[in-house]
């Protein structure tokens, strides 16, 4: 089978499309025919290693545990272990991968426990593939913020991956959302309905007096002074990108000598997360956000697109084309 294997860390160029050994699904696994994937920030982290900490997970100097990344799939079960019982062969899915990564690949086995639901008969694989990744992180999230009703919540970030999802959420569980963007993505973050929008280029939030009970920073890049001051009491500032000390230090202090909280680390993926945001797909509650769809082999031009901190949504690759795009 064909997959986007990188051997050394480094620029886009590194992501070379190769033949490599098709998996073979052990009792409790499937093999995905993998339709569609796509490249988050987090694969152009760990192409870079950066932070350099990703080297002790994946190798110091070269990468040895992961070579193919992609933690986003939609596709077709091509066969199922023996002992499987939650899905058959047929089947169209979408989740993610965990740990191991490996979707940008043709095919890839995964066990039927994992992060992994049927997807939604009125999306394309593409729009499926979209979904797993911002939904279940931004999901974890809030519901770490303990999200209510009526809450006002801030989504800084509010056009990317996380972003898109997390306004969607929160506006499913009734908070009043305000979104945090730039100019050329005001109207994007309107459609997803935010019920305020504050464009960064032209005004600090920060500054503005107004207080929230949950900020949630979906791309690490909000002042972390400023979103403590920014609370109300027992107010909860959510950090999905908190991969340096010093923000974790500094959340460690406020959590303990304020009535505020800083929550930031890995979100736990969840096959009961994917049946979720699935269950909200099909009521119309969430819908994909792409900013652009690239063949497999410009894989590359993928993480090149991604690297310049821009994308509006999510940033999808089509691996293979079954015919038509929806289920049959």
């Amino acid at each position: 089978m064909k997959a986007i294997v990188y051997k050394k860390y480094g620029p886009p160029e590194v992501m070379q499309l190769q033949d490599v050994k098709k998996p073979v699904p052990k009792d409790n696994e499937l093999l995905i025919k993998i339709y569609a994937t796509t490249v988050t920030s987090g694969d152009s982290r760990m192409r870079r290693a950066d932070p350099f900490l990703a080297r002790l997970f994946n190798g110091l100097t070269v990468p040895k545990k992961v070579t193919i990344l992609g933690n986003e799939l939609a596709g077709k079960i091509e066969a199922v272990g023996k002992d499987v019982k939650l899905f058959k062969t047929g089947d169209d899915v979408f989740g993610q991968t965990g740990l191991g990564l490996g979707a940008n690949a043709e095919y890839i086995c995964l066990p039927e426990n994992g992060s992994l639901a049927i997807k939604p008969a009125t999306i394309t694989y593409e729009e499926a593939a979209s979904i797993p990744f911002g939904g279940s992180t931004s999901l974890h999230f809030l519901r770490k913020g303990n999200i209510t009703k009526g809450q006002k919540v801030l989504i800084y970030g509010a056009s990317g991956s996380l972003g898109t999802a997390a306004i969607q959420l929160a506006k499913y569980y009734g908070a009043e959302v305000t979104g945090i963007c730039s100019t050329s993505n005001v109207e994007l973050v309107r459609s997803l309905g935010a019920d305020k929008i504050i464009d960064y280029t032209k005004k600090d939030f920060t500054k503005s007096g107004e207080t929230y009970d949950i900020i949630f920073d979906t791309v690490g890049k909000s002042p972390f002074s400023g979103c403590i001051k920014s609370l109300n009491e027992k107010g909860v500032y959510l950090r999905a990108v908190h991969m340096t000390v010093s923000p974790v230090v500094r959340g460690l202090l406020t959590s303990m000598l304020s009535s505020k909280k800083v929550i930031g680390g890995i979100a736990t993926e969840r096959k009961e997360n994917i049946v979720f945001l699935k269950e909200l797909i099909e009521s119309g509650k969430l819908k994909p956000v792409i900013d652009k769809i690239f063949p497999f082999e410009e894989t590359a031009e993928a993480h090149r697109y991604v690297d310049k901190g821009h994308k509006r949504g999510n940033v999808v690759v089509t691996i293979q084309t079954p015919g038509p795009h929806l289920a049959d």
